[in-house]
């Protein structure tokens, strides 16, 4: 069976996807916040935990060489960004092309890049009056949300939307797709 190392922030709530729908072993979860939920998600299922916030570390460098030997150890196959907020350093990323994959609330290129990322990219949407918006999933590059597109879907944004409404339609979308996009991927 292939094996997953997934990255969260928060809530975990695209973790809990893949717990339900991978046809994976999620060999770890990686996060880079103490208080992160996607702990308590691992923890109930039995999967190992790792705390990669700088604050455990002494610096970059030492957080790096650690999440790489990691990720070697626990054999991943495919490393899946689940809300994670971090960015990844140039040794990760060439240590594993076209191996890393992350989710994002907005059809990219539109609303990607620093800074847009939850919430803040459905405002975005709401404010220019997008009529359509989605997921993406594509692989992590050296930029912020640049990668090569492997799956999207639109939806419509509708009269009446708020960010909260319009995020939580986002979100069930993510989770189908996310999960979709690790399967095919490990089939290939």
């Amino acid at each position: 069976m292939k094996r997953i190392g997934v990255m969260a922030s928060g809530g975990g709530t695209n973790f809990q996807a893949l717990i339900e729908g991978a046809r994976a072993e999620i060999a770890v979860l990686f996060v880079d916040r103490d208080e992160a939920y996607a702990l308590e998600r691992a923890r109930s299922h039995g999967i190992p935990t790792v705390l990669i916030g700088l604050g455990h570390f002494e610096n970059a460098e030492e957080r790096d060489s650690s999440l790489l030997g990691l990720l070697r150890e626990k054999q991943v196959d495919l490393i899946v960004l689940a809300g994670f907020l971090g960015i990844l350093s140039p040794e990760i990323i060439q240590a594993y092309p076209k191996k890393i994959i992350n989710i994002h609330p907005s059809l990219l290129p539109k609303y990607g890049g620093r800074g847009y990322y939850g919430r803040r990219v459905h405002e975005a949407v709401i404010a220019d009056q997008e009529a359509f918006t989605g997921v993406t999933v594509h692989y992590v590059n050296e930029g912020i949300d640049s990668g090569e597109i492997i799956a999207q879907e639109i939806i419509p944004v509708v009269p009446g939307d708020t960010p909260d409404s319009l995020g939580q339609r986002v979100l069930e979308i993510e989770h189908r797709l996310l999960v979709d996009t690790v399967n095919q991927l490990l089939e290939d």
